[in-house]
């Protein structure tokens, strides 16, 4: 019975963990054809305003995510190490596609900015046209392949225990 609320609370952080970050690739997609600086900014704000949320999520579906291993017995079988790994690659993937790329975006119009984790205050706006050119950058598919693509096969790991 605790085994399975241990898992019960893992899905349902996984869950929070998505739902806040949708705020995030919803916003990538609008920033695509966004053309206001003020609501660019806006767009910004409103993903960033979704980050606590979204990495407390993230830690506790991982804490979750061990202890069930640990509670399963799961440990010695190679599913779950080869989910761990996807889990890690997608958070690579997703910060050397997105998340640099938004911090500049964030930084260029004149919002609080992010690098490697760590908020700075507002800058001086650079030019409409500087903005612009860095939203062209992004590619919002790609995000949402590599973040929904890994988490489905995630989940058909969980589900399936192939190996």
């Amino acid at each position: 019975m605790l085994y399975q609320l241990v898992v019960f609370l893992h899905v349902v952080c996984v869950l929070g963990y998505l739902l806040a970050h949708g705020v995030s690739a919803a916003v990538s997609f609008a920033l695509k054809k966004e053309r206001d600086l003020q609501r660019i900014r806006a767009l910004l704000d409103l993903s960033a305003a979704s980050y606590p949320v979204m990495f407390m999520s993230l830690y506790a579906f991982i804490i979750f995510g061990i202890i069930a291993g640990f509670m399963g017995g799961w440990w010695k079988l190679g599913w779950i190490w080869v989910s761990i790994v996807l889990l890690i690659l997608i958070v690579v993937l997703m910060m050397a596609f997105g998340g640099g790329l938004y911090g500049e975006a964030r930084k260029a119009a004149g919002t609080r900015y992010n690098v490697k984790g760590k908020w700075f205050p507002p800058e001086p706006a650079k030019s409409d046209e500087e903005v612009y050119a860095i939203l062209a950058k992004s590619n919002p598919v790609l995000l949402t392949v590599i973040g929904y693509g890994g988490f489905a096969v995630i989940a058909w790991l969980m589900i399936a225990k192939p190996f």
